[in-house]
């Protein structure tokens, strides 16, 4: 029974700790809120929009955004990426800038500073804050017409790198750039944006918030949650959760046939005494009570021991990193109350079974 409820209670807390790394690294992709149109990609009546914002008491920051597949090309090396424009704002959103672990963030002054992947910067081998060393982007041009040269197809842009953000799945091969950048590189008229990016204010929950501005903006706009944005992804997590919690549960159950044999053990074994309890005056009853209390026993001690054995490993797991997924990364754990509530009951609940029904006994038996 303890090692099975440390077992169960270990896989738990480090599933949310995958659940909380996750939340981290998803938090640079998505905002708390995005606002999106829903007939156009870019969005209308913008200063409406802002108006609407700046009078949510919900809403902290917020920020304009234009995101779009480019090509961009250094020393005849090319990569596909992911163009993301932002305002001045954005890191108010988005803190990005504490990510920048080499240069530095853009300062907005000039529209081609822009910072960069780590992964896609090692591959490129773009010069970091080098005014000397530019590299160059190309955004397809929309339209259509016979193609007589190159500039028929692409808008170009020459860009300097002037900062290095750490690289995750989530933003892997991206460039965050100035707004006016990519509304340059695709024809936009200044003040565009394809989404509206937004932090709520601590307390205010973004469902009530969404609900909210859903009523003051309309059917012309599409809002969505951080939750909602990675609905999938939430729901891949959750079901694989659930399987191990199943598993476990199903190890657990198990687990207390064994306490099943305890008891039917004790029952054979102090049968002669159980025979002289009962002579004495002791009713049958009573006699299953101090089975049935023996059994919880067992349990209790159980759970007590494998939550403080669990909890110990976990700890020297969050603080020393001894088991690891990758060289730098460590298998992620968190303790959280409800993980020790999940375990505690789901012992306690086929302990309390087992225990009852085998210290019943037979019906007929003498005991």
């Amino acid at each position: 029974m303890m090692v099975a409820v440390a077992a169960m209670f270990i896989i738990v807390s480090v599933f949310s700790g995958l659940i909380e790394l996750n939340k981290e690294m998803i938090s640079n992709l998505h905002a708390d809120i995005t606002i999106s149109s829903a007939k156009e990609k870019t969005l209308k009546n913008i200063p409406k929009l802002e108006t609407v914002l700046s009078k949510e008491p919900g809403i902290e920051s917020y920020s304009k955004l234009i995101e779009e597949k480019a090509y961009i090309t250094y020393k005849g090396n090319g990569e596909i990426v992911y163009l993301r424009g932002v305002d001045s704002a954005y890191t108010q959103v988005n803190p990005i800038d504490q990510n920048v672990f080499f240069g530095h963030y853009p300062s907005f002054n000039y529209l081609n500073e822009v910072i960069m992947d780590s992964e896609l910067d090692s591959r490129l081998s773009i010069p970091v804050d080098s005014e000397d060393d530019y590299a160059q982007i190309l955004m397809p041009k929309p339209g259509v017409g016979i193609i007589q040269k190159e500039e028929d197809i692409f808008n170009k842009k020459d860009f300097f790198v002037v900062g290095v953000f750490a690289s995750n799945n989530q933003l892997n091969n991206y460039i965050i750039a100035p707004l006016e950048l990519t509304e340059q590189l695709l024809n936009l008229p200044k003040n565009s944006a394809y989404q509206i990016v937004i932090k709520t204010r601590p307390g205010y929950k973004n469902d009530k918030v969404k609900k909210s501005l859903s009523e003051a903006l309309g059917s012309d706009y599409i809002l969505k949650t951080k939750s909602e944005e990675n609905a999938a992804f939430w729901k891949m997590i959750n079901t694989e959760k659930l399987m191990i919690y199943l598993i476990f549960g199903l190890v657990i159950f198990i687990t207390t046939f064994n306490l099943a044999g305890a008891i039917i053990i004790i029952q054979l074994d102090k049968r002669q005494q159980a025979y002289s309890l009962i002579s004495l005056g002791l009713t049958r009853r009573k006699l299953r009570h101090i089975y049935f209390n023996t059994g919880i026993l067992i349990v209790v001690f159980g759970i007590i021991s494998g939550l403080i054995i669990g909890t110990i490993i976990c700890w020297l797991q969050m603080y020393f990193g001894i088991f690891r997924a990758t060289q730098a990364l460590a298998f992620p754990v968190k303790i959280e109350a409800q993980n020790y509530l999940i375990v505690t009951l789901t012992a306690l609940a086929f302990g309390l079974a087992v225990s009852w029904i085998f210290s019943r006994g037979k019906k007929n038996s003498k005991s």
